[in-house]
């Protein structure tokens, strides 16, 4: 068996921080954000139609962090009561290939994945016992 090579401190490409991915594993609403911008803009209580379970604060966020990293923008119109809009730009329109694939590999590995997650809980369960 061949051993691999230790790992070093530049292992990760500083050109390409982690950080800077718009799109984090830990944010579990961006992607379903947005699919909800996909037809066209949305106003803020259209979108917490579909997206049930998440609260108002987390949407606001959600909604801030996306704008932030350019992939979708907040327009306020002045009007009496105000209406505001959000809107996926290019770069945020760019990201649905990359969702797609995603998405196709959980559709082709779901069984697995849900099979290695339940192996793990039992296993677990068994040592932590």
């Amino acid at each position: 068996m061949t051993v691999p090579q230790p790992l070093t401190a530049d292992f990760f490409d500083p050109a390409c921080p982690s950080r800077a991915l718009p799109i984090r594993g830990g944010e579990k609403w961006s992607w379903k954000i947005m699919r909800c911008l996909e037809a066209g803009p949305r106003r803020f209580s259209e979108l917490k139609v579909p997206l049930r379970g998440i609260t108002p604060k987390v949407l606001a966020e959600s909604l801030r962090a996306l704008e932030r990293d350019g992939v979708l923008t907040r327009t306020a119109y002045d009007e009496n009561p105000p209406r505001v809009e959000y809107e996926l730009t290019p770069l945020g329109r760019s990201l649905f290939g990359p969702m797609d694939a995603a998405c196709a590999w959980a559709r082709e590995h779901l069984d697995h994945l849900l099979a290695a997650r339940e192996a793990y809980e039992q296993s677990s369960e068994r040592s932590d016992g």
